[in-house]
Parts: C-alpha cells; sequence; structure tokens
C-alpha cells in the first residue's frame, strides 16, 4: 500500500510549514516563503504533498480589486467547511471500514465501550500514525495514545516541541474530521524524549489542546 501520508510529514521542512499553518490559517507562498526561507517552487512542492496528505487544504483568495487571487493554505483541522480537507475524509471513512472488517473476523478487538463514531475516530487516528512512522498503543478504557519510543526522539529540543506541536494538531484533525465526539486533550510529556502519551476526551469537555509535563 503506498504511504502518502508518511511521505508527506517525513520532511522537517514540511512539518514546518505545517507548524506555520496550524499557528495561523490563510498563508501564501510568498508569506511561507519568508517565514522559512525556502524557494517559492519548494514551498509549493511541499505543499502539494501535504495537500495530497490531507493536512492542508487550499483555496483561492475571493478578491474585488485588479490582479491575480492569491492561493491561500490553511491546516486542515475539519473544524469548519473552510478546514476540512475531502482526502482526511476518505481516508477516515476508509479506515473506519477496514476496522469494521477487522472486528468482524476478530470480534474479541471489538470496543464495547465505545459509540461507533468513536471506534470509528480511533481507526483512523491509529492508521494515520502509523503512516506517520509511529507505532500507537490506544487504551480505549482510558482514552490514552502511548507513542512510545518516539521516532523523533533524537531531534534537537527545539525541533521536538515544533514536531510534537505539529502531531499533536494533526491527530486532533484526523479525530475531527473522522466525525465523533473523541478530541486530543493534552500530550504528557516525560523527562525522557522517548515516552510520550497522548490523553483524548470526549468533545462535550474539550479544552484547546496543548502540551503539559508530567
Amino acid at each position: 500500500m503506498t504511504r502518502v501520508t508518511y511521505s508527506a510529514i517525513s520532511s522537517f521542512s514540511r512539518v514546518r510549514i505545517l507548524f506555520l499553518l496550524q499557528e495561523r490559517p490563510e498563508r501564501t507562498v510568498t508569506e511561507l516563503c519568508e517565514a522559512t526561507g525556502l524557494h517559492a517552487n519548494t514551498v509549493r512542492e511541499h505543499l502539494q504533498r501535504l495537500v495530497d496528505g490531507g493536512y492542508v487544504v487550499a483555496e483561492t483568495e475571493h478578491r474585488t480589486t485588479r490582479g491575480r487571487p492569491r492561493v491561500l493554505y490553511s491546516a486542515a483541522t475539519g473544524q469548519d467547511r473552510d478546514s476540512t480537507s475531502a482526502v482526511a475524509r476518505h481516508k477516515a471513512r476508509a479506515a473506519a471500514q477496514r476496522g469494521d472488517l477487522m472486528r468482524r473476523v476478530m470480534p474479541w478487538t471489538d470496543v464495547d465501550d465505545l459509540p461507533t463514531e468513536a471506534v470509528h475516530q480511533l481507526d483512523a487516528l491509529v492508521e494515520d500514525l502509523g503512516d506517520g512512522g509511529f507505532d500507537p498503543i490506544v487504551d480505549e478504557s482510558t482514552l490514552t495514545v502511548d507513542l512510545s519510543p518516539c521516532p523523533h526522539a533524537s531531534a534537537s529540543a527545539r525541533d521536538r516541541e515544533t514536531l510534537c506541536a505539529v502531531h499533536l494538531g494533526l491527530m486532533d484533525g484526523v479525530l475531527s474530521q473522522a466525525g465523533g465526539p473523541l478530541r486530543v486533550d493534552c500530550m504528557t510529556a516525560s523527562r525522557h524524549p522517548e515516552r510520550c502519551v497522548v490523553k483524548l476526551l470526549a468533545a462535550h469537555a474539550s479544552r484547546p489542546a496543548e502540551l503539559v509535563a508530567s
């Protein structure tokens, strides 16, 4: 199976672009070039990979003045129509179908304590994390996702901070676009870079996702 999503976030330059788009949506290629120091053609190539992976959405600017409308790029958070990626939605549906098939073949893997929508959200999340180079272990009873050992543990502290923030946003975006009650609560970081656990919670009790120290 082609790992489109993994290739989309395997480059730190693309992670940096995602970080900027998560901080502020509707950025132009010119703005991203200024922020990253990359050539415009390189930024466009990175953006296309991110769009193809379902992590970024692009829209044409609506303007009333003369000139060519700009293309505005935003992180695919799924929080509204403008930040929803058709690619991400399709991936989530496909993951749910594969999860349902697995549970029919291996009924002991079924999760009785969660609504179907939440189970399908976890299907999408686990598959996306796997494509991103993680080996997640989900505890449905505590709603935690153990990402240890983190594949980015050897990165510098500054780069890890960016990587953690981006992946936290990506996880929340996957859950949101899959549709259901679960959202990311926080990422609990330990003193050991390879140790990382993400906590989820039901949407009715949600608050902005954050990074907290254990």
